[in-house]
């Protein structure tokens, strides 16, 4: 779809036409609301609060429930379209950036389910606090936390998936600390789906680092879904009795690390196997599980004061002889989760680094530190005292700092307000605050993907102005969720582009003026420095289109033209010269969407077609000179001739650059020779020349698609071999007598000193570059085979 524009000076004639057009266009502007206002969500809401917002206005202006008021159809599409736009991460950022100028291309919205839908179906699991639901942007770094993941997979069209959702509730709220349970709704993110190769529903996986998923293909009751998932759960119980037991406590000290302990005796109930497992598995690295029989072990039972079934946590370093001192904790319960919170507030917090010692500490050794502001700080939760057993492969340490006892450290560094961040074992110079949610997973694939990163946080400070080095910055807000989800993008690339490229973040709320300095309007805004130039990054937010653009800059493959830069190399190009133009409007959906393929079609046609592009916001008056009506405005300059076209314009429905080049070439010069039945034999069969020839069928797709890139061949060999065309409808015979079964067939006939056979040498590939390649190969051997025989001679 284009934008078409519309401009009083070139519609004189329907001046009337155009002034109620602009009157209905004023009134929509006018009357349409701020997507957020329309849904009753910050501009940080997170994809969960604008499905649970937008699911609670569907239920009351449905036009199901309002069918007496005239204006409930319009009413709803408008809450409709805020919420198809919001939820989707690239629109959502067009939206911020541009507004609903930016979306023009995505007019969707005029569709929408019945109440029934919303009610029933929509947002299985958005209410369930026990489950979390897992977006695109978040899963792989969920996943790839180190815990273990149980994740469903739905679509809420699935009665299947409906018939289990009461189940996995109370799955959930069963293994609660055991296991993360997860769901993916796949109606909101099909590519997710797709990339994980989910093609029914529900699916269920299980997920943990190091190992494949799991696909579940049991029966759908609890205990089945219980028992697989359990399977799983690696922490042991141990079984303790005399010999062991003291060895057991005393060694705790040594590796930090207590036990919690079930002893069963013939009075009060005890522990089951599966509580105990249970607990196992939620104290993983942080508590040793065991349990002992008093039956067999009474004599020791005795010592201890146990005269009937209890649980008891022995921290380490507790005595066995005065369990009061030795701050061993009894507990009588006998749920899973109470025993879980009694012990996790029995752990030792994290060490707090003082002011002294703290750039000495991380000068030395990763480190996630927690920045407090005062004892009463209440941001670390229990769940975070995990952090050290599942960080310790990545050999980060784990601290805190009061900021209150040296504002002057918290000042140098931002932090402004409790946090934590990550230390790269530079000191305090190379760190990244994290922006990311406040929960375990997230800070855990945080704190692994920044270490092993080179992504640090910038300030006015340390920011790039002067760097003779190129910088990737990235200026963010922490509210706003497409700039979350860059940021592990922007780690991975930092990785690929080590040494080459320096990246950093910028906090946009905290550095007001320097990002008003740099003109930001809108996050993420992503620019590279490099000394005087300055590029704004407009792809989409994965890693790979990130490193795309860097090359492109690196070895720019589209020429940016001005209006005088397009006079000069377009419209008075070398006569045998061709040049393709995208005129675009950097706001404009499609134009943003065409930009990574038109450069990769630009790399494509590297030394065949010039390729430019002109910035027709830039530059509006010279696209109107040039009568552009309409973006992108794709045009084709043609080699120049007295019957020549000005130019081409494309009017394909595909974009991509394998489209768009296929199209381009199709207005290059012939190169290859087309050949007759009688110029076949004299030429090819009978000629001192090396041949390769493409048999086709003029009605033949296949042929269509692969005669560019037979030019493309017949170009790159040009000198070497000679390439040539036999229509198989019009000279049926000779493909017949050269053993032609289908089309396209591409063969190969060297010369070798003697006429050649007619049946040639097949050659199966219709990749340019792969047959000139295959070619190449055959022409050095004949050569050697050549000298050899020379040799000989001799």
């Amino acid at each position: 779809m284009e934008f078409l524009l519309s401009k009083g000076d070139y519609i004189k004639s329907f001046k009337r036409s155009f002034l109620l057009v602009l009157v209905c266009v004023i009134v929509l502007v006018c009357t349409d609301q701020d997507y957020y206002s329309l849904l009753g969500v910050s501009k940080e809401a997170s994809s969960r609060e604008i499905r649970q917002a937008f699911k609670k206005l569907a239920l009351k202006l449905h036009p199901d429930k309002n069918q007496n008021d005239p204006n409930a159809h319009e009413n709803f599409l408008k809450i409709n379209r805020a919420y198809e736009v919001l939820k989707d991460e690239d629109l959502r950022k067009k939206y911020d950036k541009y507004g609903e100028k930016g979306l023009e291309d995505q007019q969707q919205g005029g569709r929408y389910e019945s109440w029934h839908f919303y009610r029933y179906d929509f947002g299985i699991y958005d209410d369930d606090p026990e489950i979390i639901t897992l977006d695109r942007g978040e899963f792989d770094a969920a996943v790839n936390s180190g815990e273990l993941w149980f994740v469903n997979f739905y679509s809420p069209r699935c009665s299947h998936c409906h018939d289990l959702a009461p189940t996995w509730r109370e799955f959930a709220r069963e293994m609660d600390g055991v296991i993360r349970i997860g769901a993916v709704n796949c109606g909101d993110n099909r590519m997710l789906c797709r990339i994980k190769g989910i093609n029914s529903y529900p699916s269920l996986y299980v997920f943990k680092t190091g190992m494949q998923p799991v696909k579940y293909y049991g029966d759908r009751s609890k205990e089945s879904l219980k028992n697989f998932a359990m399977q799983y759960v690696t922490s042991t119980v141990t079984e303790l009795w005399a010999g062991n037991f003291v060895n057991a406590i005393e060694t705790s000290f040594a590796s930090g690390v207590g036990w919690l302990i079930t002893f069963c005796a013939e009075r009060g109930d005890c522990l089951s196997y599966q509580t105990r497992l249970k607990l196992a598995g939620m104290l993983e690295g942080l508590a040793n599980v065991g349990w002992m029989d008093c039956g067999t072990q009474g004599e020791l039972c005795d010592n201890l004061d146990i005269s009937t079934s209890t649980t008891a946590y022995f921290p380490p370093g507790a005595t066995i002889n005065n369990k009061e001192k030795g701050g061993v904790l009894f507990l009588n319960s006998l749920d899973a989760r109470e025993i879980y919170q009694e012990v996790m507030k029995h752990l030792p917090d994290f060490e707090v680094i003082s002011a002294a010692s703290l750039e000495d500490r991380l000068a030395h050794h990763r480190w996630l530190i927690f920045f407090q502001f005062g004892e009463k700080d209440k941001s670390n939760v229990q769940e975070f005292k995990k952090l050290k057993f599942l960080l310790k492969d990545e050999h980060i340490q784990v601290g805190k700092f009061d900021c209150l006892s040296s504002p002057t450290i918290c000042n140098k560094l931002y932090v402004y307000q409790p946090c934590l961040a990550v230390f790269k074992g530079k000191g305090t110079g190379d760190y990244e605050i994290h922006h990311g949610k406040k929960i375990l997973y997230d800070v855990v694939a945080f704190a692994k993907e920044s270490v092993n990163s080179h992504v640090i946080t910038l300030g006015p400070q340390n920011f790039p102005d002067k760097e003779k080095e190129p910088w990737l910055v990235d200026f963010f807000a922490p509210w706003c969720p497409p700039c979350r989800a860059l940021l592990p993008e922007l780690r991975k690339a930092s990785v690929h582009l080590y040494g080459q490229l320096k990246f950093g973040t910028l906090d946009c709320t905290v550095h007001e003026g320097l990002c008003n300095m740099h003109n930001i309007r809108a996050y993420p805004t992503t620019v590279v420095f490099n000394q005087s130039d300055v590029h704004e990054y407009e792809g989409h937010h994965s890693a790979e289109q990130i490193l795309e653009f860097i090359e492109d800059l690196r070895n720019p493959s589209v020429v940016s033209l001005t209006p005088e830069t397009f006079v000069e190399l377009v419209q008075r190009r070398k006569r045998e010269e061709i040049w393709m133009v995208d005129f675009y409007a950097p706001w404009c959906g499609p134009c943003q969407a065409l930009m990574p393929e038109w450069k990769k079609m630009a790399r494509m046609l590297n030394g065949l077609i010039s390729v430019g592009s002109v910035d027709c916001q830039k530059y509006y008056s010279f696209c109107h000179q040039e009568s552009v009506r309409g973006y992108p405005e794709i045009r084709l300059f043609p080699q120049k001739s007295n019957t020549a076209h000005q130019y081409y314009s494309y009017n394909g429905w595909h974009r991509d650059s394998y489209s768009l080049r296929g199209w381009a070439l199709g207005y290059l010069p012939q190169v290859s020779v087309d050949l007759t039945p009688q110029s076949f034999t004299e030429k090819v069969l009978n000629g001192k020349d090396h041949w390769v020839i493409d048999f086709y069928a003029p009605w033949c797709g296949p042929c269509q698609n692969f005669a560019p890139e037979f030019e493309i061949l017949a170009r790159t060999v040009k000198g070497k071999v000679k390439a040539g065309k036999v229509d198989c409808q019009a000279y049926a015979q000779t493909c017949q007598t050269a053993d032609i079964r289908a089309y396209p067939t591409v063969k190969f006939y060297p010369y070798q000193g003697t006429k050649k056979n007619i049946l040639g040498e097949h050659i199966d590939s219709r990749d340019a570059k792969t047959i000139a390649d295959l070619l190449n190969e055959k022409l050095e051997a004949i050569q050697n085979k050549g000298k050899r025989k020379k040799s000989r001679n001799k």
